[in-house]
């Protein structure tokens, strides 16, 4: 056989370049990945319930949540970790090869079947679903040489300019921010300054939430469709506070003599 090659080399060019020109397109039709799917799927579940503890998340809401979830269709295994800062986070790991958005559908439809059970602060925070990685791929280090771009600046820029870039990136599931420098109004309360006053903490959220709020008042002069309306005006409402002044002239409770405890009577707000 070999010997027909020999003698017979425009043959064996031949074969060669029709061997070359199939390679050439059956190259094109196979899959080629950059990364790989070698690790399984992962479904990320956050919950936030501010102000408990570890084990008071754990009861209330983790357990409701593991509960739910346990055994939906192509689980391999379910992990939680509770801090003490009132955050917890459950990844429910999937067997490799599980398409991403299946695993979200089916992990949310679990989750909302108990959402009337978990607490009202957590409902109101909110339970964050996203379908992720087990591991980090990239870490930024975001730092400035000038003085007036302090941490906080550095912070909030990264928050506002960086963060919804590369969320909107192909292929990137999450990016977030380590450590917690985010702009917020804070109210430092005084225990001993409420157990004189007999305030909870549930009744200074009530004030917090009635006071604070985004309204919407409506208009006044609006055609009826009956008669010719020439004016009409719209109403608008402050809003939201974003002061420490006016959080701290919220009233807590009042009475019919005219006496009220405001905010500032019992916590500091910065």
């Amino acid at each position: 056989m070999f010997n027909k090659f020999i003698h017979r080399p425009v043959f064996a060019i031949i074969i060669s370049v029709v061997i070359v020109f199939i390679g050439g397109l059956a190259i094109k039709q196979l899959p080629i990945s950059q990364f790989p799917q070698i690790a399984p799927t992962t479904v990320n579940i956050f919950i936030a319930y501010p102000g408990s503890s570890a084990d008071v998340l754990v009861n209330s809401t983790l357990i409701t949540l593991e509960q739910a979830i346990n055994g939906v269709e192509g689980m391999r295994y379910i992990a939680t970790d509770a801090t003490s800062a009132g955050e917890a986070t459950l990844r429910i790991i999937f067997e490799p090869g599980t398409d991403p958005n299946d695993a979200v559908i089916r992990v949310k439809t679990r989750v909302d079947q108990v959402m009337p059970l978990l607490p009202e602060l957590v409902q109101r925070e909110g339970v964050v679903i996203t379908p992720i990685q087990p591991s980090m791929l990239m870490y930024v280090n975001l730092y400035s040489t000038e003085k007036s771009m302090d941490e906080k600046f550095l912070f909030n820029y990264a928050t506002v300019k960086m963060i919804p870039e590369i969320q909107r990136t192909k292929g990137v599931a999450r990016a977030q921010i380590l450590g917690s420098r985010r702009f917020a109004m804070r109210v430092w309360l005084n225990p001993d300054r409420m157990r004189a006053y007999s305030i909870s903490v549930e009744e200074v959220m009530e004030s917090l939430a009635e006071q604070s709020i985004i309204g919407r008042p409506g208009r006044l002069g609006q055609s009826s469709g009956i008669a010719a309306q020439s004016l009409e005006y719209v109403l608008t409402y402050k809003g939201r506070y974003n002061e420490p002044e006016e959080y701290e002239n919220i009233i807590i409770r009042a009475n019919a003599e005219g006496e009220s405890i405001h905010l500032r009577d019992i916590a500091t707000v910065e």
